[in-house]
């Protein structure tokens, strides 16, 4: 049967952290509820930690609150116009700054609330978890890519924490956008977390629609980074603005792909193991670079990849990373293995290996195509990655 890999209304950590939900598939919708009883963690040992960023600089990170004054949210009208949460990761001169907490204790309780009901888990096992990145760091001269993320559905920003650190580590700028009202829970900086509003009705909001708004969000943020008059960010000076890409998780991941159709400035995408359910478009995205990594979906393959990759015109990669499961391109593994939550039957990737394999090839492919460098481990299998397949048409 063929499987989908449950982008938006998805079990975004489907055995790792579960919640209810429904699952997206080619003809209908069910309805899944997994529950799972996990002790709590010895809080008395050192906290988890992210993998050590492998790039050669220093991280900062700053954290922004952007309000789009010419769009109302679309999900709660009533409060006004849209508002986000970004965080901006970027080269820093080392040993300035302080340690960056990785997410508050009300948006982590928040989360393990969601995703595993009743669990003793105190938020602190998560929002205590140790970063590589310094707020208050001074950034590094010159002028760097910029990169925007976006999570699954669901999930806060903070999942794919250590991808973002790691691209800033290389000499990226990037920007972590939280998408309000989409997620288990959003911190502002008046100390309000607000919740998943399109979590309550999943019906009522199809995944297409929220792809489509997140497409907006995106541009959002590039609009606020690159004004010439005020940019949003005191840093704004570091973005080249003429390297742009985009990459995410899941539905974020689909994100990426009305992102590029709507918006030209966005010059490459990856998608991490999202369902496309807004196709590309039948001209692709004018030859722009787009690369697909995904988990095994065993006997069926998911329609909207298939779709895609015929659709795409320009330089195109399909990879699957054999032993992953759907939160392997995150930071999930890392904390389950600290929080003593097994991985879903059949992974066979280490946390470690996970995050390594998605740091790599995703900073290929934006070192290939935001600063032209030669990447061979794109042009097909290599044995220092035996993990990683490629798709042949």
């Amino acid at each position: 049967m063929t499987r989908t890999r449950r982008a938006a209304t998805a079990v975004v950590l489907a055995l790792v952290l579960p919640l209810p939900v429904v699952a997206a598939t080619p003809a209908s919708a069910a309805t899944a509820t997994v529950h799972r009883t996990v002790a709590a963690p010895d809080t008395t040992s050192s906290p988890a930690e992210l993998p050590a960023p492998t790039g050669p600089h220093a991280v900062g990170r700053d954290i922004l609150h952007l309000v789009d004054e010419h769009r109302q949210d679309p999900w709660v009208p009533s409060a006004g116009p849209r508002q986000l949460m970004v965080s901006m990761y970027y080269p820093a001169r080392p040993g300035t700054g302080g340690p960056a907490p990785y997410m508050t204790t009300e948006a982590a309780r928040l989360m393990l609330q969601m995703k595993l009901p009743g669990t003793t888990i105190p938020p602190e096992a998560v929002s205590e978890t140790r970063t590589w990145s310094r707020t208050d760091a001074i950034p590094l001269h010159g002028r760097f890519p910029l990169v925007l993320l976006s999570p699954g559905f669901t999930m806060p920003r903070t999942e794919i924490s250590s991808l973002a650190e790691d691209l800033a580590s290389r000499g990226y700028v990037v920007a972590l956008v939280d998408h309000t009202y989409e997620n288990s829970g959003t911190t502002f900086p008046d100390g309000q977390t607000l919740t998943c509003t399109v979590c309550d009705d999943p019906d009522a909001y199809p995944p297409q629609t929220i792809e489509d708004s997140r497409a907006k969000d995106l541009s959002f943020v590039i609009d606020a980074l690159t004004s010439h008059r005020h940019p949003a960010w005191p840093f704004a000076h570091m973005i080249d603005t003429k390297r742009i890409g985009v990459a995410g998780h899941s539905l974020g991941g689909a994100s990426a792909v009305p992102t590029m159709a709507h918006d030209k400035r966005v010059l490459a995408g990856v998608n991490l193991d999202g369902t496309m359910f807004v196709p590309v478009p039948d001209n692709g995205l004018g030859g722009r670079p787009f690369m697909m990594i995904g988990h095994p979906t065993g006997a069926g393959e998911d329609p909207t990849w298939t779709d895609a990759w015929g659709r795409l015109k320009g330089w195109k990669r399909w990879l699957t990373f054999e032993g992953s499961n759907h939160a392997s391109f995150t930071d999930v593994p890392v904390l389950a293995d600290k929080l003593g939550i097994p991985e879903p039957p059949g992974t066979t990737l280490s946390a470690q290996r996970s995050v390594q394999l998605t740091r790599t090839y995703v900073a290929a492919f934006f070192d290939l195509h935001l600063r032209g460098v030669p990447e061979p481990i794109l042009n097909g299998p290599t044995s220092a990655y035996p993990e990683v397949s490629f798709h042949t048409p």
